[in-house]
């Protein structure tokens, strides 16, 4: 969790917060399927 943390700290540089609302909603679209899965 901490170096998926790390590679997104410089992300402002490059998209901006997009990114970082992608990244989030991807993470919670793994927690999800995940807890469906179980």
């Amino acid at each position: 969790m901490a170096y998926g943390y790390g590679c997104a700290a410089p992300a402002p540089t490059h998209g901006g917060s997009g990114f970082l609302l992608i990244l989030v909603l991807f993470i919670l679209l793994v927690i999800i399927g995940t807890s469906y899965a179980v």
